[in-house]
């Protein structure tokens, strides 16, 4: 059983109205068409599982998808001045224990008028609500604190490997690493793993990130060309992203190509 309740919040009216009549003014998030059906909240197999016993009529009835489209229709949220609060908690089996509350949440979350959070909703003139989620704001708080930690663990093992330092500077700064020291080099992956942490993570982690490298370093020295994101070796396309090139070089028919492009490197680099 998990036990979850979310607050629908709004944003204040603005202008020169009293504090007491922009408390008492009704601001609601009503029906929207998609098309020319109303927005729904759930699938198909949703509404014959959890509007049946809601509406008049069951799944089986010949009235049914016209009794659907009029809930939808219909829906309605009054968002007071102090926000309304539903309660989607679920059973130990994943049911929602509170149907009419969970199908309206389900609703809010695609409604275009709707932020999962206050900064969204600020972003844009289209939202004039959001949602306020506890449990979903510690998940996301400790998430980033787990992003950094991890950036953390991999910014000390590449200090004691030097050549994967130099790797991921290339991948992370764009820039040649021959002409930095490690400790100039060290300098910015410490800035960027708390700037970029997730980003930071995932180049260190990765398991191409020799190759990779690599084909960065051919670009630099002009073996290879890059066109907006395709990288191309004289007239042939090796790939339209990094990582399909990656691909391209590690199959084994391409194994010809892959040493003639690092022999003309090593010969480049000398």
């Amino acid at each position: 059983m998990a036990k979850r309740k979310i607050t629908i919040l709004r944003k204040e009216p603005t202008g020169f109205l009293p504090k007491t009549v922009r408390a008492e003014s009704r601001m609601y998030i009503s029906s929207v068409y998609v098309g020319r059906q109303p927005l729904k909240g759930c699938t198909a197999e949703e509404e014959k599982k959890y509007l049946n016993g809601i509406l008049d009529v069951g799944p089986d009835h010949v009235e049914w998808p016209r009794h659907t489209k009029k809930y939808w229709t219909d829906l309605s949220i009054m968002v007071p001045m102090g926000g309304v609060e539903l309660d989607i908690s679920t059973t130990s089996d994943g049911e929602p224990e509170n149907i009419e509350d969970w199908l309206r949440y389900k609703w809010i979350l695609k409604h275009p008028h709707v932020a999962l959070n206050k900064d969204e909703m600020e972003s844009t003139q289209q939202k004039r609500f959001y949602i306020q989620d506890m449990q979903r704001e510690l998940r996301s708080a400790n998430n980033k604190i787990q992003t950094l930690k991890d950036a953390d663990k991999e910014f000390i093992k590449l200090s004691d490997n030097k050549p994967n330092m130099r790797r991921v500077f290339r991948l992370m700064g764009n820039q040649n690493p021959d002409r930095l020291t490690d400790m100039e080099i060290e300098n910015f992956l410490y800035k960027m793993k708390g700037e970029v942490p997730a980003k930071f993570v995932r180049i260190c982690q990765d398991k191409h990130l020799k190759m990779k490298a690599e084909i960065e370093e051919m670009l630099s020295a002009e073996i290879l060309r890059r066109i907006g994101n395709q990288i191309i070796y004289q007239d042939e396309i090796l790939g339209d992203t990094l990582q399909d090139t990656v691909i391209h070089l590690n199959d084994k028919k391409n194994s010809g190509k892959l040493t003639t492009l690092r022999a003309r490197l090593k010969e480049a680099t000398i």
